[in-house]
């Protein structure tokens, strides 16, 4: 019904359709079967993204299964499921998770010694569509191919009648998926590159150290399983010496960037979980305990991260969704003084509300002095406001916000008429501008 929002990403071309399409084709399915209720919207998303990660695991155990055996798989499988950070991201509709999902598959069919099932073409038909989703799907895969070609006695065949078409045929349906949508031609693969690695914007967005992948980032995500990731390394057959190259390759490349996030490597755990696998099909007195204690210490986290840990923006918006139903929805208007992009937005609301959120676009002028929006409101949270809202006819119905920043500005929510209508609990550890619970304040004349 033409509403919605569209972040500076897609104005700058950042971002590609194909991927958001195969949820709007399955929204317009439901659209068209008249059951685009807002639930129904939140969740076949992500049951669709959990189908798919079971597929991936399966296809995980297959191939080992084929290029060992039926034990080594099974020891595979098993730490792919007790992965908690498996558990954690699987679901997510974020592209590194579909990049982590075809990564899989692609493995299945990418020709190691041994492989029953390999297919040149297939396995590249697999990356490229990886890459078209989400450009850094490259770096896990240069150091694969290129081992590949090496190996590969027929060269120019394998550029020729697979590289070079299957090349061909994902880009030009990308671009012309994004024509269509974009309304131009628009290479977003190109402008990524840009944006990330030449002009280095993603720092905008925070910065660490070059070692924080090998210090903080793979440890925590492999979590309990980082010992037998290590013995795996150790007792692994040479033919997977190409994996452990690829993680190393991987996390180096990452390194280099200074905006760094523990989902930017989720590509590299199935390679991990291999070597997992292949410590404990090894330990022969230990084995028992040493499953039982990944399993035990992975749920917790699993679970904690899963359903309590940062649930107060899902949770937030089912009042936000309520508002649709009342009868005041055209007068209602939202606003959320939170961190940028901390709630989801019309997906999860699923009619035409007003709402607004504080803005973060990095600057793409290449201005100084340039300090987004919520940046600006931080600084002065009152100040702020009483410049925005200097006329009660521009005043929000409702305010959403983090606990921590309830204190600073009271005397405005007091002086306005705001009350205080639901607590929503966040998290245990509250870090910065993040509080451990989000208020929801309304108007009260309304």
């Amino acid at each position: 019904d033409n509403y919605g929002y569209l972040t500076w990403e897609w104005a700058s071309g950042l971002r590609g359709y194909s991927y958001p399409l195969i949820f709007a084709s399955i929204y317009k399915a439901l659209q068209l079967l008249a059951k685009d209720d807002v639930q129904l919207l939140i969740w076949v998303p992500r049951l669709a993204q959990a189908v798919l990660a079971a597929f991936a695991d399966v296809k995980l155990y297959s191939l080992v299964r084929h290029v060992e055996n039926a034990e080594t798989a099974k020891y595979v499988y098993f730490c792919q499921l007790c992965s908690w950070f498996t558990w954690y991201s699987c679901t997510r509709t974020l592209t590194n998770t579909m990049e982590t999902l075809l990564t899989i598959f692609a493995l299945s069919y990418y020709p190691i010694k041994g492989s029953k099932i390999a297919s040149s073409c297939k396995y590249l038909a697999l990356i490229a569509l990886a890459i078209v989703i989400r450009p850094t799907a490259v770096i896990p895969w240069i150091p694969l191919v290129l081992s590949h070609f090496l190996q590969e006695q027929r060269k120019a065949d394998l550029i020729l009648h697979n590289c070079i078409p299957v090349g061909l045929v994902t880009v030009g349906t990308s671009l012309i998926i994004d024509r269509v949508f974009f309304g131009k031609w628009v290479l977003v693969q190109l402008n990524f590159l840009k944006f990330n690695v030449l002009h280095n914007l993603g720092t905008f967005y925070g910065s660490h150290p070059w070692h924080w992948y090998f210090t903080q980032g793979l440890p925590v995500i492999l979590g309990t399983h980082l010992p037998f990731f290590v013995h795996g390394c150790v007792v692994a057959p040479k033919k997977y010496r190409i994996f452990l190259l690829t993680v190393i390759w991987t996390i180096l490349v990452y390194s280099m960037l200074s905006h760094k996030e523990f989902r930017f490597i989720y590509p590299v755990l199935p390679f991990c979980m291999v070597f997992c696998g292949y410590s404990l099909k090894h330990l022969k007195a230990w084995k028992k305990s040493a499953t039982t204690f990944l399993l035990l210490s992975n749920v917790v986290p699993a679970l904690y991260t899963g359903l309590i840990h940062q649930r107060g923006s899902l949770d937030v918006m089912s009042h936000v969704q309520q508002l649709c139903s009342n009868s005041y929805q055209s007068q209602a208007h939202v606003f959320f003084m939170m961190p940028c992009h901390s709630t989801p937005f019309y997906s999860h609301v699923h009619c035409p509300l007003k709402m607004r959120f504080l803005q973060c676009p990095p600057d793409l002028t290449g201005s100084q002095s340039y300090i987004d929006e919520a940046d600006v409101f931080y600084s002065n949270p009152l100040g702020w406001l009483n410049k925005e809202f200097y006329n009660d006819t521009l005043l929000p119905s409702h305010l959403i916000f983090f606990s921590v920043l309830e204190q600073e500005i009271s005397s405005f929510l007091a002086l306005r008429g705001y009350e205080k209508t639901a607590t929503v609990f966040h998290t245990h550890v509250p870090q910065g501008r993040v509080g451990s619970h989000i208020y929801v304040y309304r108007k009260k004349n309304l």
